[in-house]
């Protein structure tokens, strides 16, 4: 059985695209899913580095090179999700063939549940390859006219492509009255607003040392709302943990959870 193929598309850059991709299929590994992720930006590949996969010799651009055999790219991340990294050489980029990606993905459907392909913002050639290759369509977007104008965009040109759009996914919302309300980039974009994701300190760790949030910071407020889209796309239920109290955090530091 084929799985589903999803394209997480952003019409400007600095929206937390690839961090969004990298969580939610993080955790829908953690839900039990096959879950393989595809760094389809050929130019700006940077899906392995929040992974913590840095230094991998083989990538989807020595496939798309003819240089490589597509099992060969294909790794284990955390939580078991597959990865299919992009790589970071000049030279690379230069021999890749982004075309090639709309044969690849008939083999990589039958691989996992779930395929997300990290598509690179904007409507660049890469990214229009990108869209093709996916049959349903997430946006990533900042709660700012300037991003929802670019994302609706996206969203036309990915429906004239044949790409269903499930949605959008608001990312880093702080609540500043300066911001678009869901029910107005719902209005905008027509189209459903998936999950909210908070602006978060955390997500910037997370990201310095390596590790998805979904892993490193659990149970902090951008992390409980990537699991909310994901337990969504999963369609299971999922009831974030209950925060600890003071007392128990405390406890925890002081004796590491152990019972005396």
């Amino acid at each position: 059985m084929e799985g589903r193929s999803i394209v997480f598309a952003s019409g400007k850059g600095g929206t937390g695209k690839t961090t969004t991709v990298a969580n939610i299929g993080v955790a829908l590994a953690q839900f039990g899913k096959e879950v393989i992720l595809i760094d389809a930006d050929i130019t700006m590949a940077n899906l392995s580095l929040i992974l913590g996969m840095e230094d991998i010799p083989i990538t989807l651009h020595d496939v798309l090179a003819g240089e490589a055999e597509l099992k060969d790219a294909i790794y284990e991340g955390p939580a078991g999700v597959k990865v299919i990294p992009g790589g970071l050489s000049l030279e690379k980029v230069k021999k890749a063939r982004p075309e090639k990606l709309r044969e690849l993905i008939r083999e990589i459907g039958q691989m996992g549940d779930f395929i997300l392909i990290d598509a690179p913002a904007g409507l660049e050639l890469t990214s229009v390859t990108a869209l093709l290759i996916g049959k349903e369509l997430i946006i990533v977007t900042n709660p700012e006219i300037a991003a929802i104008t670019d994302s609706l965009k996206t969203k036309l040109v990915a429906e004239k492509l044949g790409t269903l759009p499930l949605g959008a996914i608001l990312n880093r919302v702080t609540s500043e009255k300066t911001e678009l309300s869901k029910e107005e980039i719902e209005a905008l974009l027509e189209v459903p607003v998936m999950g909210i994701v908070p602006e978060d300190p955390e997500v910037k760790r997370a990201s310095a040392y390596g590790v998805p949030l979904v892993i490193k910071n659990p149970t902090s407020p951008a992390a409980i709302a990537y699991k909310q889209i994901a337990a969504k796309l999963a369609g299971i239920r999922w009831k974030p943990p209950e925060p600890e109290s003071p007392v128990k955090r405390i406890f925890k530091a002081l004796f590491g959870g152990r019972r005396r």
